[in-house]
């Protein structure tokens, strides 16, 4: 292995990058690099001296602490597991070192360890053919296997605190991992000699912005946020908003065929995020589609709470969310029968919405459709991680004293969960790379969060993730003690293969717990892809059949028919199995109920 200037070249290839360097270019960019940095850490610091954001560790840091400290403790506790603790990474570093030397020698050598198969991070060639990248690599996946060894083998750890350490661990090896740094990572660089350290001023220069966009901490930009606005080009279906209360609007959207299938629908999105997730771009929007299939289109927006809605709970989001949209549904018109839509955690509302209803006798419901929600909380995935009585107690204080949630601290915990796509690639391309993101309405979406009332996400956390209490039977709401079994219609159960936010196992299970007839579907992709996807894109693929919701996810997959492409006309086809009939396609504003303001109203466009 050569080297030229401190720099690791190739065996016996020199890069051309590093006879291209200009020392005056370079140190001139470096200057700038030092001169952006002061100003990032100018605007990470104002705020916190001004007072206006609380200095110290996080509530997550503190945790997370907490949390290895335990897990540290077990190793630590007995001399004879501290020792074997030093000498499984001793024994795995002494193996590297060797193969490296017989590399070295010009012996073939065979990698102690390999990246997974799907790790992008470690995709460029040189990884492997430069004997100093791979080394660090090969060193950093050593570490990181040890890091998930050590917290698998703490002996006595409860569940829950066994799935915060692991949780933790993976997000600190990402965080370590070469890859994200410029003088271990070959293509950074490559880039950084190649441009002058250029790249690295830009992307400082980024870093400052964002985080003085942030108020003093770091909003990282996926998208390019000049490129997008909702009502010019994102959630762009004609509609008005046809009622609206103090939690949501309810848009009717205007038909585009003479003819529309008598029962209408409703769609209850999450209020974790905006409903134009459902209609992007026109190519994209799942609104769109079913208008263009026939059906007449109600969705609930959501507004973006500030300290006045405080104290609105999961009740009055129940009550002046969907109930209060079958009401404006029945005036606009005419129809008693409404089939629903609900996504995620609007899911989980609108399941605790018919059970509520079906202890009154409201048979308002002709259809549910859940996309990837979950009403029992056993396989929630990692964002139970979030969500034990010691971190809910200090979440509750956090969220008292400002009245909602921030809507960056829930983005950010979905961003965790998959912080190896949605965080670190980001950080190299934006800040180290210095180039901007690319226009994707998705993304923009993603980093439009919005606020969470005080009294409605405690419920929701405690009820839900930490009780499990509404597929057990102890949910009460208004009075009335929820039973799913008693929502006898029919339902749609669909789950995405690779949700990190409502895994399928989770989804399926939630099938059983109601008493009408259950159709569950499987799709590809994830949380939003899965569900996002027309059929002209002819992307990914969905599963049928597979028996009844019983057994486990794998057993229903292995009887289950796969289809490629796209679901929406299976559901299609499910819906007007449960009503055919037409009727004259049905004008917003044309019944009772008279347009407030065009679609997508003013609810949606609140920013956090």
């Amino acid at each position: 292995m050569a080297w030229n200037g401190g720099v690791p070249m190739k065996d016996n290839v020199a890069p051309a990058q590093a006879a291209a360097v200009d020392i005056e270019a370079f140190a001139k960019n470096l200057a700038q690099v030092v001169e952006q940095g002061g100003k990032a850490l100018a605007a990470y610091m104002k705020p916190r001296e001004e007072g206006q954001v609380q200095a110290g560790l996080s509530d997550e840091m503190t945790d997370m602490v907490k949390t290895l400290g335990e897990v540290l403790g077990y190793w630590l506790s007995d001399p004879a597991r501290t020792v074997e603790l030093q000498s499984r990474l001793g024994r795995a570093y002494l193996d590297l070192w060797g193969a490296a030397v017989k590399r070295m020698s010009g012996d073939a050598s065979t990698p102690v360890v390999s990246p997974h198969a799907n790790d992008r991070r470690f995709a460029d060639p040189e990884w492997s053919s430069n004997q100093f990248f791979d080394f660090v690599k090969q060193a950093y996946l050593l570490a990181s296997h040890w890091a998930d060894n050590m917290v698998e083998d703490a002996k006595g750890l409860d569940p829950h605190t066994r799935q915060k350490a692991e949780f933790y661990v993976k997000q600190v090896a990402n965080a370590l991992s070469p890859s994200n740094f410029v003088l271990t990572n070959p293509e950074l660089m490559r880039e950084t000699l190649g441009s002058n350290a250029e790249n690295l001023a830009r992307g400082m220069h980024m870093l400052a912005e964002d985080i003085q966009a942030g108020g003093g901490d770091l909003r990282i930009r996926q998208s390019d946020s000049a490129k997008f606005e909702v009502g010019r080009n994102l959630a762009i279906t004609p509609g008005k908003v046809v009622f609206e209360n103090e939690l949501m609007q309810l848009i009717q959207y205007a038909p585009s065929t003479p003819s529309v299938l008598k029962t209408p629908l409703l769609i209850v999105p999450p209020w974790i995020n905006k409903f134009y997730v459902l209609d992007l771009t026109p190519e994209k929007s799942f609104i769109k589609w079913c208008v263009d299939q026939g059906v007449t289109v109600f969705v609930v927006s959501w507004v973006n709470p500030d300290m006045r809605l405080k104290d609105k709970d999961f009740e009055a989001y129940m009550r002046e969310g969907p109930l209060a949209a079958f009401d404006a549904i029945e005036a606009a018109t005419g129809e008693k029968k409404v089939h629903t839509i609900g996504y995620c955690v609007g899911g989980t509302l609108l399941s605790i919405t018919l059970a509520y209803m079906a202890a009154k006798g409201d048979d308002r419901v002709a259809s549910i459709t859940l996309f990837a929600a979950q009403v029992d909380f056993t396989h929630a995935g990692d964002l139970k991680v979030f969500v034990d009585e010691e971190q809910l107690k200090v979440l509750e204080e956090r969220m008292a004293e400002r009245g909602y949630l921030e809507g960056k601290k829930m983005a950010n915990a979905f961003n965790l969960l998959r912080s190896n796509d949605l965080i670190w690639p980001y950080i190299i391309n934006n800040y180290m790379r210095g180039r901007a993101p690319t226009a994707f309405d998705l993304l923009y979406w993603n980093s439009d969060a919005t606020r969470m009332p005080a009294a409605n996400h405690a419920f929701y956390l405690r009820q839900c993730y930490l009780k499990n209490a509404l597929s057990n039977g102890q949910m009460t709401i208004g009075g009335v003690q929820l039973d799913l079994k008693s929502v006898k219609v029919p339902l749609y159960n669909l789950a995405a293969r690779e949700d990190h936010i409502a895994p399928a196992k989770s989804a399926f299970l939630g099938s059983r717990f109601f008493g009408g007839p259950v159709k569950f579907v499987l799709s590809g992709s994830g949380h939003i892809a899965g569900i996002v996807n027309p059929p002209s894109k002819h992307k990914y693929q969905y599963w049928t059949g597979g028996g009844a919701s019983r057994g486990s996810l794998d057993s229903w997959l292995k009887k289950a028919k796969e289809h490629p492409g796209s679901w929406w006309p299976n559901w299609l086809e499910w819906i007007k199995s449960h009503g055919a009939e037409t009727v004259d396609a049905r004008v917003p504003g044309g019944g009772k109920l008279k347009p407030i303001e065009d679609a997508p109203g003013r609810y949606v466009k609140v920013l956090s």
